[in-house]
């Protein structure tokens, strides 16, 4: 068995109708490579021919009613991917709006957890094709994000697919094992035992966080501050429905813009975002006098030895949407990012994994209810979350078709309800926004706009 580390747990906990706490990818698919033709039944069964390397897809929740620390993974041996792989088809004209009504509905469902925390959907009528006759589907694949982080979901997300349409599968990955009751409370009474140890690694990595902060305060070098950020329609209340937008540009301009100006792809991204939302807020009479505010996960992967499948850091980043000049928010991005990057460094890569892991299962359990009764905070902590996922440079093919777009979707929170995640693949750079349409009725218009900014930082270059 594997233990849920206390931010895979913490992820597990916080979910509630509202707030379902997935990963989400919208795949668009090209049937006419497939050999032998496309059907339903070939591809779900090749689906389930690939368990043998995901782990991550075999794996559910067992849990004991004597365990004092955190549930565990433990291997499915009874796993039926026909419980996992769903077909639905698109309304007519099965158009981009229709698509992403369809997912945004799937995105508002939490998953099942007395099974492993996944689920795909085969969405045909895309466009009014039928894949049968080689057109185009679509692929919406939902994993939770206590089994997954972004980027061991785009490892997953390279396990299901392959470089050529008729690649032989995988290596076998080895899963967590079973466990059962017993040694489940067993292994959670010592781990709760050892938690006053956890407790002193995290004492004075944040009292050292606390006066490093202080001291880039005082220079002028910090990231930007949380609770900094003006309040948006953004940082509201949410619902349990979500609403879906999707954007692609070419990577080879934003690679051209990148090069003019001697600046990161991830800065170009930034300010991509950063003029979207601030031609988006303008034009609703919304866009306040302050700056926006990002959160920006990293990963930690290959940096930390510490347990669990979520291995993320993260900064504060001033998106500059007071600045009305493209050019020159790219440039102010991309000087606070550098100070943002050395700040977050500074911290150290463990500070995140290692605060979670030490609070318990019942201190969890506290802290969520008192925040389930305590009002929201009149100041925003940030605006929005954006993430920058590198994805495959090569043709990927899933089930012999060709991938033509590969969207990534992240989870919102109450008073953080807008999430842009951005995936490179191949040639092109696809974006993926989800927020809730009770704070945003009409999110397309805010992914049409990523092009107009592209095409404002391409007229400078």
């Amino acid at each position: 068995m594997e233990r849920l580390s206390g931010l895979d747990a913490g992820l597990l906990y916080s979910e509630s109708p509202a707030v379902p706490l997935h990963i989400c990818s919208i795949s668009e698919l090209d049937t006419s490579t497939v050999p032998g033709g496309y059907t339903f039944e070939r591809f779900r069964d090749g689906v389930a021919s690939r368990m043998i390397a995901l782990p991550e897809l075999r794996a559910k929740l067992a849990d004991s009613q004597l365990n004092l620390d955190h549930p565990v993974w433990v291997e499915d041996e009874d796993l039926d991917v026909t419980r996992h792989v769903h077909r639905i088809g698109l309304p007519a004209p099965g158009g981009r709006q229709e698509l992403t009504d369809v997912c945004a509905h799937i995105a508002s469902i939490p998953l099942d957890r007395s099974k492993p925390l996944w689920d795909m959907w085969v969405i045909e009528g895309l466009d009014g094709d039928a894949a049968e006759d080689g057109g185009r589907l679509a692929l919406m694949l939902k994993v939770h994000h206590a089994a997954v982080d972004g980027v061991a979901a785009a490892n997953v997300l390279n396990q299901l697919c392959d470089t050529t349409p008729d690649a032989p599968l995988p290596e076998p990955v080895d899963g967590p094992g079973g466990g059962s009751p017993l040694a489940i409370a067993a292994d959670g009474l010592l781990r709760f035992a050892m938690r006053p140890w956890q407790l002193t690694r995290v004492i004075p990595v944040t009292t050292a966080m606390v006066v490093e902060t202080v001291k880039r305060a005082a220079s002028g070098t910090a990231m930007a501050a949380p609770f900094s950020a003006p309040t948006t329609r953004f940082n509201g209340e949410l619902t349990s429905e979500r609403t879906i937008a999707l954007a692609q540009l070419d990577l080879s301009d934003v690679k051209k813009v990148k090069n003019r100006f001697d600046v990161k792809v991830n800065d170009v991204v930034m300010a991509l975002c950063a003029g979207a939302l601030r031609g988006f807020l303008a034009d609703r009479d919304e866009l306040p006098d302050k700056p926006l505010i990002a959160v920006v996960p990293s990963s930690v992967h290959g940096l930390t030895d510490r347990p669990g499948r979520n291995q993320l850091s993260g900064m504060f980043c001033n998106l500059h949407t007071d600045v009305g000049d493209p050019l020159e928010r790219l440039k102010a991005i991309a000087a606070s990012n550098v100070n943002a990057k050395e700040h977050s460094g500074s911290l150290g890569p463990t500070l995140l994994v290692d605060l979670a892991q030490s609070i318990s299962r019942g201190m969890f359990t506290g802290l969520l209810s008192l925040m389930s009764r305590t009002p929201m905070p009149q100041t925003a902590i940030h605006n929005v979350v954006i993430s920058n996922v590198a994805g495959p440079t090569t043709t990927l093919y899933t089930g012999g078709a060709e991938v033509k777009g590969l969207y990534p979707l992240g989870p919102i929170f109450h008073g953080s309800g807008l999430n842009i995640t951005v995936m490179s693949q191949g040639d092109r750079l696809n974006v993926g926004i989800i927020s809730c349409p009770h704070l945003v009725d009409d999110l397309a218009d805010l992914a049409d706009r990523f092009e107009a900014e592209m095409n404002a930082l391409l007229s400078n270059c």
